[in-house]
């Protein structure tokens, strides 16, 4: 009935328009949200461009409790889009690079917190949600999207590769890459910023 409801709205123009509106306005806030997540600057410029180009596919939704993943997989290859406009090759990290590095013993052999019995633990809660965007941020695009989407939004992999058009197994050594890139510019991100000063004399 809902269904048979929403498309009697898509009769005219403006009808149509005023169901699109009532339908994207909850979702806002979670698109800009993911957008400030997968690119540094552009944040409003990627939204507008996915909203338009829902509004052109609006008829294609079938259910309105799936907008908001609707809306964010339209983002999402909007940004892919945009990303291989800009970059002919992917550059791949070289495994080595991130194989080496574990921010589990890095904590261990500096001990940033040397009063801590919950060093691992207090580490990560010293990153607000600003510091996470950027270290985010200083990630590949490719790595940044597929955690992004994983750990923040909660796709399956699946449907990451999907999105992403790639293979379900490079999303997921794209992950794990992630990951440990992601392990590395957190501490060095902390360093740089002196995150953790005054954070040991508790």
């Amino acid at each position: 009935m809902a269904k048979a409801a929403r498309m009697s709205e898509l009769v005219t123009g403006d009808r149509t328009k005023e169901a699109f509106r009532r339908l994207i306005v909850p979702e806002l806030p979670g698109l800009y949200s993911l957008a400030r997540r997968l690119v540094r600057d552009g944040a409003e410029d990627l939204v507008q461009e996915a909203l338009l180009q829902a509004y052109r596919g609006f008829g294609t939704l079938r259910e309105d409790a799936a907008a908001g993943r609707w809306l964010k997989t339209i983002l999402v290859n909007v940004f892919r889009d945009d990303l291989r406009k800009r970059t002919r090759s992917v550059e791949e990290l070289p495994v080595e690079e991130v194989e080496g590095f574990s921010l589990y013993r890095t904590l261990i052999e500096v001990d940033p917190l040397p009063y801590s019995d919950t060093l691992h633990q207090d580490f990560l809660t010293a990153f607000g949600k600003e510091d996470v965007r950027e270290v985010l941020l200083r990630l590949p695009e490719i790595y940044r999207a597929p955690l992004v989407l994983t750990y923040m939004d909660g796709f399956a992999t699946k449907e990451i590769a999907r999105m992403l058009d790639v293979p379900l197994g490079t999303v997921l050594a794209r992950l794990h890459r992630g990951r440990k890139r992601f392990e590395q510019e957190m501490w060095a991100y902390a360093e740089e910023t002196s995150l953790l000063a005054g954070r040991d004399d508790r």
